[in-house]
């Protein structure tokens, strides 16, 4: 088993790198970043984020931890000062895992060329100054024409980041569906949209039309694009899947109560009541 370990500059996630580094070499277990096996994310969400992308060409047969070191982590269940326990779960891996959707994202350019992405939370596409303008297909069908500062498609897992403060609805990921979401909607006599989050089956996709204009923001995660003249931005449920190692990977509704609520701490802090 090969081992990649990828970390923020942070000293306390830096101090855990070194641990584990040493502790995985005890055990002979080969540390490198040249085709692993698993990646073991230290630091937070953005972290992990960071890692897919730089892996997502080899995702098929990569399985990812997250070792939490901040204040939140939705995709890490590994705390920095477990590491006896981490270190005993890889030492006994037998290859368990479970798998999330990813949302595949096709940019047409005027110039005719193509760009293709994964994403495990979200895409987003958003003019600043002016108002955004675009045609929304459904199934090559028109649904709507949109006008706002822009529109969010989320994977199930990537309905708990910024699809959420959007007003969307929080999806399972067992779900295998997008959900787009609009930010800031014009509607009037003149301008009309559902204006309500919708949720696409897996066997359909959404195609946004903007108007010709050269200052769109084109997001994929937290990655920002910014190249040419957009035509044409189709999104649908990728073929691959992220695929995390299973220890004891927690509930999806336990880790949104933890994320957001947090009453479940709350509780077991106050004690038993009289």
């Amino acid at each position: 088993m090969k081992i990649a370990i990828f970390s923020n500059d942070k000293q306390k996630s830096r101090m855990f790198r070194r641990k584990l580094m040493r502790e995985l070499r005890r055990l002979d277990i080969v540390v490198t970043n040249q085709d692993p096996d698993i990646v073991i994310t230290v630091g937070g969400d953005g972290t992990l984020l960071s890692a897919f992308h730089r892996y997502a060409h080899q995702i098929d047969h990569i399985r990812f931890i997250g070792v939490h070191t901040g204040h939140l982590g939705f995709y890490t269940d590994w705390r920095d000062y477990e590491l006896p326990e981490l270190v005993e779960a890889l030492a006994n891996d037998s290859g368990q895992s479970v798998s999330y959707p990813l949302l595949d994202v096709v940019i047409q350019y005027f110039d005719q060329t193509k760009e293709h992405y994964i994403a495990l939370n979200e895409s987003t596409i958003r003019r600043v100054n002016k108002t955004m303008k675009t045609d929304v297909y459904i199934r090559s069908e028109l649904f709507e024409s949109f006008r706002g500062d822009g529109l969010c498609i989320s994977t199930p897992t990537g309905s708990t980041a910024y699809s959420k403060s959007l007003g969307g609805a929080v999806l399972h990921p067992r779900l295998e569906a997008l959900q787009m979401a609009e930010i800031a909607s014009i509607n009037n006599r003149l301008f009309r949209t559902l204006s309500s989050p919708i949720v696409i089956a897996p066997d359909e996709d959404i195609t946004l039309r903007p108007d010709a204009q050269e200052d769109y923001i084109l997001t994929i995660d937290s990655f920002t694009h910014r190249e040419r003249p957009i035509s044409q931005v189709t999104f649908r449920v990728a073929k691959e899947r992220i695929h995390f190692a299973r220890y004891r990977h927690m509930h999806f509704w336990d880790r949104v109560e933890d994320a957001f609520i947090g009453s479940k701490q709350a509780h077991s802090k106050r004690g038993p009541q009289a």
